[in-house]
Parts: structure tokens; C-alpha cells; sequence
């Protein structure tokens, strides 16, 4: 099924550099404490997107080989020097005072050279809760060196300089893994060091599905380069090791290495030093908490909020973003992870725009990565069973028009996402997958409109998330949860014309054609026309998009309860499509 996707986005190095510039002095000018931390790590993961832009270009221009490069090293070596910050930052508690002649990034600069880079932005940055103090704590746990520290590309350029910051590396590498998701391979033209004493730490977030990324720099070591089993070592997100789709072959060179992994609630949620713990930083926010933090992520928000177990949507566990529940004497605050670096503090503006317009719940403030936003225990997701009620329908269809149209209005972008032909071709690869063999024929009329339909396109950051129990009820008001980033999600969909909001509740909320032509009319009654046309396009897009989602999500779910859900959505989905599909053209 295809449903992944990265999220890339064209950036000139001078517009990069400026930034950092910019982030340097204002970690400059900010108090001890987490704030000038977390801007020190912003200017981490930015410096660590420039390193990967350059290593790009020249892998590209070298026909998908690595290869040695004095910019590469000099854009490195500008993400080392603040990964050593960060690290000094972390280490003293965030009390320690930066050096009076912060180190210049100028003379690393004058190596850079003048162009346009593609950016990607690193998924555990943005969706899962992956912080670079996680990684400096695995590798301050590994023995005495040398070390040499190889990141994979995109997070793997900042996640190698904080380990290497930590192990004593002062030229980290990374690598870029290409091919086939579940079967990556590296390209590595470099002269291999063969320093018999010298240890290798390769550096990702993953394992994903596959752990076939780390698993290509095991096998370029141990059969390029000879390393003996004992003296490669994994850092990597999560202990779990590779996913449903790792070959045998994978699985037989993980087992070569020793993995660490960076574990968030030891270095962050559970932390020795207070400075460190997420409590403490959400207390800065909302005052002295009565409780500590009670973790509802991985479906445990269902619980949360008195849901009724039968009435229990689909969740998959290890795609769901960390949160908590926060209760202090200012009320129970929801602190949800948000993402780090400058993206975020988009995302921040994002929900604090919904929550003055009275979409979505108030923002108390963010935390280094975390949204903090009013908790509405009292107030229900709205369940299957809950869409039948007429009253209930009619107050949802006006409400999701006001919401649509101020996204339309308020959250446009300059550039749209994945191309109508795109998201066809998608949607043909998994009817084929998931229908069989000739069920694509449909496609073909759709194709022919999204050439026709393209310049059309108006895109929005579109809320992408239209299911009934991301809607909170209480009877008078509606509210909008998990609203501020699926337009910039890990999948392949991105910015898209606001029809495509339009086509989700189409077919999340089953709207017959009379009930669409209601919320049509609404939507223009507010000053948001639709293009009916790019409606129907997307109304087979999305369930063809959401059936891939929820197939892979049934595939890699342990619990029984959970799985059987999303096989029930999978049903549901696949109804869908194949009712759209079968439409006459207009």
C-alpha cells in the first residue's frame, strides 16, 4: 500500500544560514533554562537539515553514491559545534552559562556554496518524540573509543553529530539508504578506515517496518570493510527492534550488532535531574501539578474520556503522538507532543489561530517539543452509533462549514502538496492491491481529470483528519481535536485545495448527495466555493489513501482488540472506494 510519503520543501543555504544566525542569537539573549535549550536544539536539527540538503546534491550528482566533500564536512561541522552547545546545555542541568564568544559559524560558512538545497523534514523531529538529548544519553553509555559515528540521512545528520559530540568523533559521516522501503542498500565511496581498535555507531530513528536502512550499513561494514560483529553498535528510537517486514536477511544482521536504544521516558519523562523532566517544564506553564503526568497516548485517551469500549475507535499505537494529561490547579491541561525545530512554532500558531477562533481547545503555551491545551473530559468524540441522530447532523454539517471555511481563509500555503496525478496513481496502486488485479480501470477517467484539474488546485494546511472521534461533543458545542499538522504529516498527501477536507467528511460522515449539497452551499454562504469537480477526484483519493493507512496500521497492530478494529475500517474503507469508483463520470 502506498501511504508514506516525505515531506520535502526547497530552501536556498544563504535563507538556512540566516536562520541559524538568527536562532544562535536568540539563544543568546534568552534566560537559563529550557527555552534557550530548546532554541539551541532547534538550531541543531536546522543546522543538521542543512548538512543533509548539501549531502543530497552531491549524492545526486554523483549518480546515488556518498562521497567525500569539504562543504559536506564543513556543513557537519557546523552541526557538531552546536551539538557540543546542546550537550553542554544538557549536562549542567540547563544552568550552564554559554561561552562569552559564542563560536561563530562563519568560517564554516565560507565553505558553503551558493544554491538551492531540497530539504526533508526529519519524521521523529516532527511526529514521534524523538530529541536529540536521547541520543546523547544512549552514546555517553557506550564504552571508550575511537568511535567512528555514521548517521543515515534525513535525521541522521544532527542525530550524528550529538553522538558524536558525546563519543569524541570529530568528523561524523552520513549516508543516504536508497531503494525499495523494505530492502535499502548504501552507495559509500570513501577509503574505508581500518583502524583495528576503532568502533562504528550507526545512528537513525528507526527501526521502521524494515530496519533495511541500518541494516545496509551493517552489511557495507562487515563485508566491505571487515568489522568484526563486536564493534558495530546501533543507536536507534526504540527498542523493538525491525518491524512486520523485515526479511530474514535484515533480522540476520541486526542480530550481528549491539543496539541502544534513546529512551524517552528514562531521559526525559522519568529524569533524574528535575531540569529535565517534561513535568517540570509543563509546571513553568500551568502551575504546580496535583499529580504526576498520566500518559493517554497509544489509544489511552479513549479511557480519558469515559469512552464506552464498544464505542472505541481504531488507534494505532506507535503512530499516535505522545500526550499526557496535566492536572493542576488551573484545570486539566492535554500536553501533547508537537514536534521541535522552527516548524513547530508554526504548528504552535496553528492551534493557537483554531482555539482564538473557537475550533479547537485553548493553548496554555508549548514546552521544548510539547503543546500544552486544555483537557475537555466532560465533553465525548462523537461515535458511529452518534451520526445517525438528525439533530446532531444537522448542527455538525454547519459547524464543519465554519471550520472548513476559515481554514480555507485563514491557513493558506503558497505550495500545494502531492499532485492530483499523484494521488491517482496512489489510489490505483492500492485498489489494485487491495481489490485484485483489473479493479484499477476506473482510475483512468481520473487521471485524465487531474491533468485538467491541477491549476485549480487552491492548497490550504488542511486539517486531513475528518473521523468522527477526532470531533468533541457535548450537546451545545463542538470541537475539533488533532487539527494543527496532518497537512504536514509522514504520509504523501500534503497542502491540498480545502475540497479535499470537503471529500474526508464526505465519506468519514457517509454524507448522502443531498447533505453534501448542503455543506456546498454553507461553505459559499461563507465565502469558501469548492470546486465540485476536485471533490470528486479527491472523494476517490481519500478512501484509497485512508484503506492504505488502516491496512498497514491492521498488519503492524499487536493488540487483538485494536487490529480487529482497523480490519473492520479496512471493510468500512474498502466499501467506500469501490462505491465511489463505481460513479458515472459527470
Amino acid at each position: 500500500m502506498l501511504v508514506f510519503g516525505d515531506a520535502t520543501q526547497r530552501e536556498t543555504v544563504a535563507c538556512k544560514l540566516d536562520r541559524l544566525r538568527t536562532m544562535l542569537a536568540q539563544a543568546q539573549g534568552s534566560p537559563l533554562g529550557i527555552e534557550r535549550h530548546a532554541r539551541l536544539v532547534a538550531a541543531l536539527i536546522e543546522a543538521g537539515e542543512l548538512a543533509q540538503g548539501i549531502a543530497d546534491a552531491h549524492f545526486h550528482a554523483n549518480g546515488g553514491h556518498d562521497t567525500p566533500a569539504q562543504d559536506v564536512d564543513a556543513a557537519m561541522a557546523i552541526a557538531l559545534m552546536l551539538a557540543r552547545l546542546c550537550a553542554h546545555s544538557w549536562h549542567s542541568g540547563l544552568r550552564g552559562a554559554l561561552p562569552s564568544r559564542m563560536p561563530s559559524i562563519e568560517g564554516w560558512a565560507a565553505h558553503l556554496p551558493a544554491m538551492d538545497i531540497e530539504v526533508r523534514q526529519p519524521e521523529g523531529y516532527a511526529f514521534y518524540a524523538l530529541y536529540p538529548e536521547c541520543y546523547l544519553a544512549a552514546a555517553c553509555q557506550l564504552g571508550a573509543g575511537p568511535w567512528r559515528v555514521i548517521g543515515l540521512r534525513s535525521i541522521g545528520t544532527s542525530l550524528a553529530a550529538i553522538a558524536a559530540a558525546a563519543l569524541g568523533d570529530p568528523r561524523p559521516v552520513t549516508l543516504r539508504p536508497v531503494g525499495h522501503p523494505f530492502g535499502r542498500r548504501v552507495a559509500w565511496r570513501a577509503a574505508p578506515r581500518t583502524e583495528p581498535s576503532l568502533h562504528h555507531a550507526i545512528v537513525d530513528e528507526g527501526p521502521g517496518l524494515s530496519g533495511s536502512s541500518m541494516a545496509a550499513v551493517i552489511r557495507l561494514l562487515r563485508e566491505e570493510e571487515g568489522v568484526a560483529p563486536q564493534r558495530i553498535h546501533l543507536l536507534t528510537a526504540h527498542a523493538r527492534g525491525p518491524g512486520a517486514e523485515a526479511s530474514p536477511q535484515v533480522r540476520a544482521l541486526w542480530a550481528q550488532a549491539t543496539s541502544h536504544a534513546a529512551d524517552f521516558d528514562a531521559v526525559i519523562l522519568h529524569a533524574a535531574e528535575p531540569a529535565h523532566r517534561l513535568q517540570t517544564w509543563v509546571e513553568a506553564c500551568v502551575g504546580s501539578l496535583r499529580a504526576p503526568l498520566r500518559a493517554i497516548d497509544g489509544g489511552g485517551w479513549r479511557q480519558a474520556h469515559r469512552m464506552a469500549e464498544a464505542s472505541w475507535p481504531p488507534v494505532h499505537p506507535w503512530q499516535e503522538r505522545r500526550k499526557f494529561l496535566a492536572e493542576a490547579e488551573s484545570g486539566t491541561w492535554l500536553v501533547k507532543f508537537a514536534g521541535l525545530g522552527h516548524r513547530a512554532e508554526e504548528r504552535i500558531a496553528c492551534a493557537e489561530a483554531l482555539a482564538r477562533a473557537g475550533f479547537c481547545p485553548e493553548v496554555a503555551g508549548a514546552c521544548h517539543g510539547f503543546l500544552i491545551e486544555r483537557w475537555h473530559g466532560g465533553m465525548t468524540p462523537l461515535s458511529q452509533e452518534r451520526l445517525h441522530e438528525p439533530a446532531l447532523r444537522t448542527r455538525l454539517l454547519a459547524h464543519i462549514a465554519d471550520y472548513l471555511a476559515f481554514r480555507a481563509r485563514t491557513l493558506a500555503m503558497p505550495q500545494s502538496g502531492a499532485s492530483l496525478r499523484a494521488l491517482c496513481e496512489m489510489g490505483r496502486h492500492n485498489t489494485v492491491e487491495a481489490l485484485g488485479t483489473g479493479s484499477d480501470a476506473p482510475w483512468e477517467r481520473h487521471l485524465a481529470a487531474a491533468a485538467r484539474l491541477q491549476a485549480r488546485v487552491r492548497p490550504v494546511r488542511t486539517d486531513s483528519r475528518l473521523q468522527p472521534w477526532e470531533w468533541l461533543d457535548d450537546g451545545v458545542r463542538l470541537l475539533k481535536t488533532d487539527a494543527i499538522d496532518h497537512h504536514a504529516g509522514h504520509d504523501l498527501i500534503g497542502c491540498q485545495d480545502v475540497a479535499w477536507d470537503v471529500a474526508g467528511a464526505r465519506i468519514e460522515f457517509a454524507l448522502g448527495d443531498d447533505e453534501l449539497g448542503e455543506l456546498l452551499k454553507a461553505l459559499a454562504a461563507r465565502g469558501c466555493q469548492v470546486d465540485a469537480a476536485l471533490i470528486d477526484v479527491y472523494s476517490v483519493a481519500y478512501p484509497a489513501f485512508q484503506l492504505g493507512h488502516a491496512s498497514l496500521a491492521a498488519r503492524d497492530t499487536a493488540d487483538a482488540a485494536d487490529r480487529a478494529r482497523l480490519e473492520h475500517r479496512v471493510r468500512q474503507l474498502t466499501g467506500s472506494l469501490q462505491a465511489r469508483l463505481a460513479q458515472p463520470p459527470r
